[in-house]
């Protein structure tokens, strides 16, 4: 943590709030402070935010100044959805999937999550760290300040805890804030091949009591999906987390429309995930509730689907989120800039939207929306540092990482791959 002053900010831009936002009008309700500006950062929190004529009538002589150079501040980016810690890569995969493979087809010969699963089982925990650390480099300098990281890829015990250990070191070692999230129930494994029922009770029995004993999940996730688990071994799992004191998420409505945002509803989750064939009853049942919908728009562009209906669900009154999903298999990409793209050109939201959907309803979609998520005085000092002077640059300026600094609770991180742009 640093004091810092960071000067000479072209734009302020920010959705304030502490919850959720529902709908158009509330997500495209972002603040914007024009310049010159300020934002003074101590002990690791938002101090003050405004003009740098305001600042000059705040003391800062204690803090580091940092010269925005006319760039736009947002909030740092909150990417609420990823399985950070794997074994191995499925390259071939992606080219079969080229060829004309669907994924449930791949995933039916051994591929997929399955895969994956061998890979992590025979990988060490310093191997997974080290991997798992240059993503996160990578997401700092692309402004990202905090993201959600999945188990799901050892579906057993022991691989389970190596991976929730492994978010836990690179919570100790990395900038990056991360939120853990247990997701044994990603697929079934070989040994408890048509018995998916029975893994469910092994993971609420064996598994989930260890994680939770040895405090390393906050939030507990299921792939809930035709022939992968159904609504009734969804509600096992989700209901024994919430009885162990886990949060609860659910991938929801990606490849068939079953009914998966309804539940997610009806069982308070944080967030509903994917829902690229999501119902109108769905996209109703998530307006009328707390549940973020989280879209994953990169994982429809890596598999050539449809991207999830995320303009109707916006105008129907649902919080929206967006996020990467890296993944080795359906979404090997953490990029911000592809996401910020794809939401505004082939999803139909603003970027007014897309900002919300990437810093507030990010943060809502793992909890943390009362700690991060907006610059306001008292939260985090997570902020991402644009080299051109407006925040409607993030879509205009398409494909290509635009942010010149990363700021994590008060601390700089430049993005060394940035060349400042002369025009600012």
């Amino acid at each position: 943590m640093s004091n810092l002053y960071l000067y000479n900010i072209g734009q302020i831009v920010t959705r304030p709030g502490s919850t959720a936002q529902h709908g158009a009008e509330a997500m495209r309700q972002i603040g914007v402070i024009e310049g010159p500006a300020a934002i003074i950062v101590r002990q690791g929190k938002i101090a003050f935010v405004g003009t740098m004529l305001e600042a000059e009538q705040v003391d800062h002589t204690d803090c580091v100044a940092y010269d925005a150079q006319g760039g736009c501040v947002l909030p740092g980016f909150v990417d609420s959805h990823t399985h950070l810690i794997f074994g191995g890569y499925r390259e071939d995969e992606f080219q079969w999937r080229l060829a004309g493979d669907s994924y449930m087809s791949i995933m039916e010969r051994g591929g997929g999550i399955a895969n994956t699963m061998k890979a992590t089982r025979s990988a060490t925990a310093e191997e997974l760290t080290q991997r798992a650390s240059a993503h996160l480099d990578a997401m700092l300098s692309m402004g990202v300040t905090t993201v959600e990281a999945k188990s799901g890829y050892g579906m057993e015990l022991d691989t389970e805890i190596k991976q929730l250990e492994v978010i836990r070191t690179l919570q100790e070692q990395h900038p990056i804030d991360l939120y853990p999230t247990f997701m044994g129930a990603h697929d079934t494994p070989p040994e408890y091949k048509g018995c998916s029922t029975d893994f469910i009770h092994y993971l609420c029995d064996t598994v989930m009591p260890v994680v939770v004993e040895r405090g390393l999940a906050e939030c507990c996730d299921i792939f809930t999906e035709k022939g992968v688990f159904d609504h009734e071994q969804t509600r096992i799992l989700l209901t024994r987390a919430k009885e162990l004191g886990l949060k609860v998420k659910m991938h929801a409505d990606e490849i068939v429309s079953f009914g998966g945002a309804e539940l997610a509803a009806e069982l308070g989750c944080l967030s509903a995930d994917h829902l690229l064939q999501i119902s109108d009853k769905g996209i109703q049942a998530l307006a009328q509730s707390d549940t973020v919908a989280t879209c994953l728009p990169c994982t429809a562009f890596s598999l050539g689907e449809k991207y999830a209906p995320a303009r109707r669900m916006i105008d129907a009154g649902c919080a929206v989120a967006v996020a990467s999903d890296l993944n080795p298999g359906s979404c090997f990409s953490s990029s911000i800039p592809l996401m910020f793209a794809l939401a505004t050109i082939y999803m139909g939201m603003t970027v007014e939207e897309a900002v919300t959907a990437l810093t507030l309803n990010g943060a809502a979609a793992i909890g943390r929306a009362d700690q991060i998520g907006s610059i306001e005085v008292g939260k985090a000092g997570d902020l991402a540092l644009l080299r051109f002077p407006s925040y409607k640059f993030l879509s205009y300026h398409f494909g290509v990482n635009l942010v010149r600094a990363t700021i994590k609770a008060g601390t700089v991180y430049e993005n060394k791959l940035v060349t400042p742009t002369p025009s600012v």
